[in-house]
């Protein structure tokens, strides 16, 4: 990992309106760094990471990510949304193309690459996430966790640096959900940079460096897995810990 930050927030608060979402976050996550936010519902884990690629603005503090400083009317947000991908609870694929083509769309339109160059990229994420052979299907013609799958080849084929899961598998059947954790972990293992809301804690243990806990637009808890799991500070995490494992 390298020892330099490359998402850096400090102090960041959030505001809907009156309500706090994000009150003085401040987290930094080195590169090839794997962090896993947890937390209760509402605790404002997936406004922190939708504040990384701007699909949030932050209401005051300063956030950097990949050298790019992050704020409201900023015109660097899409050179930011080139070095980060995002996968979502919903797959957000285009009904109307092929798997293929949902991969292609991106890298042309977005990084003006040629269609056998992308084809080639798309082909090679498809085989990464073990669905090649669905490449001509249609979304509807798939599983919810090969849709999943494709998400993630999707933001992949974009060569991005950072990769964002905001509970990727929240949508998912049960029997589905360890497919994509699978090509989760496996992603991890090529030193990628993620940070993945989730409550999958078996994925937890295996592929965090760092765990943060969340809790009222607070960070509570950052620590490496070890620790987090088997001494948790404070009684807030040990109370969400206990309640989580137990299911």
């Amino acid at each position: 990992m390298d020892s330099q930050p490359i998402i850096e927030a400090r102090n960041l608060d959030k505001f809907f309106g009156k309500f706090h979402a994000l009150k003085d976050v401040s987290i930094s996550v080195r590169q090839g760094e794997r962090v896993v936010v947890c937390g209760p519902s509402g605790s404002g884990k997936s406004t922190l990471i939708r504040c990384f690629n701007a699909l949030e603005s932050h209401s005051s503090g300063t956030l950097v990510v990949d050298g790019i400083e992050v704020f409201e009317g900023s015109k660097d947000v899409r050179k930011l949304r080139q070095e980060v991908g995002m996968v979502f609870q919903q797959f957000n694929l285009f009904p109307h193309l092929t798997v293929l083509e949902n991969l292609m769309i991106g890298p042309m339109k977005v990084r003006k690459v040629s269609r056998d160059q992308a084809e080639r990229t798309a082909r090679t994420y498809l085989d990464r996430v073990h669905i090649p052979e669905q490449a001509e299907k249609y979304p509807a013609q798939l599983s919810g966790g090969q849709q999943q799958r494709v998400a993630i080849a999707r933001s992949l084929c974009m060569e991005t640096r950072i990769m964002l899961f905001d509970e990727p598998t929240s949508a998912l059947d049960p029997e589905m959900i360890n497919e994509v954790l699978d090509v989760m972990v496996e992603l991890a293992e090529t030193g990628m940079t993620m940070v993945v809301v989730t409550h999958e804690m078996g994925f937890a243990r295996k592929v965090a460096d760092t765990m943060v806990f969340m809790e009222e637009g607070r960070i509570v808890e950052v620590a490496p897995p070890d620790q987090f799991f088997t001494a948790p500070a404070s009684d807030r995490c040990r109370m969400f810990l206990a309640q989580i494992l137990e299911h």
